[in-house]
């Protein structure tokens, strides 16, 4: 019988994208109500995405990256997508332009991963529960961030990789700190 391993924490991120700053602003002070202090905060970045969301979400769209200080259980990752889902249901209606005037893509970075979670079922996609997904987006290895085939053009940047280095980095230290690394339960 295989042996179960630790499992290390991860650390929780978040995409917030908007082409309206206040939706951004006011959608990430929600997310740090319910997931607590944000450790890492990306610069305002482009989001394209070939015109899949213009309709429901407009043109100029940005993303902004959050990586909270807290650790969390990958396990929670379905959770997590089900309650964005929610949150961006909240910021929907008549006050605003756009059908869709957010949209969440929460996820998670371990030392060797960033993962996002989808309700969209790929080829490269596991089934969470609930009709959501997990992919692993970003992979480390060799000291850097490697994409693959399926990797988002807006998850290719050098900014993603910067912000998903800190992450990686605040993760290790906080590691080193308090569980240590890869033991056995």
């Amino acid at each position: 019988m295989a042996e179960v391993l630790y499992v290390e924490p991860v650390i929780r991120i978040c995409a917030v994208i908007s082409g309206d700053a206040d939706v951004r602003r006011r959608a990430i002070e929600h997310l740090q109500n319910h997931w607590g202090q944000i450790v890492h905060h990306s610069a305002v970045l482009p989001f394209e995405a070939g015109g899949y969301y213009t309709e429901a979400m407009g043109e100029n769209l940005e993303k902004e990256l959050l990586g909270f200080r807290q650790t969390a259980d990958a396990a929670g990752l379905a959770d997590w997508k089900i309650w964005t889902n929610l949150v961006e249901a909240e910021f929907g209606g008549a006050d605003f332009p756009h059908v869709r005037p957010l949209n969440l893509d929460p996820g998670y970075i371990t030392q060797g991963k960033l993962v996002l979670a989808t309700t969209k079922d790929r080829d490269h996609r596991v089934y969470l529960r609930d009709g959501m997904f997990g992919e692993i987006t970003l992979t480390y290895t060799a000291k850097k961030w490697v994409h693959h085939r399926w990797t988002y053009p807006d998850y290719r940047t050098e900014a993603v990789a910067a912000f998903a280095t800190q992450c990686r980095n605040y993760l290790r230290e906080t590691l080193q700190s308090g569980a240590g690394f890869r033991q056995r339960k």
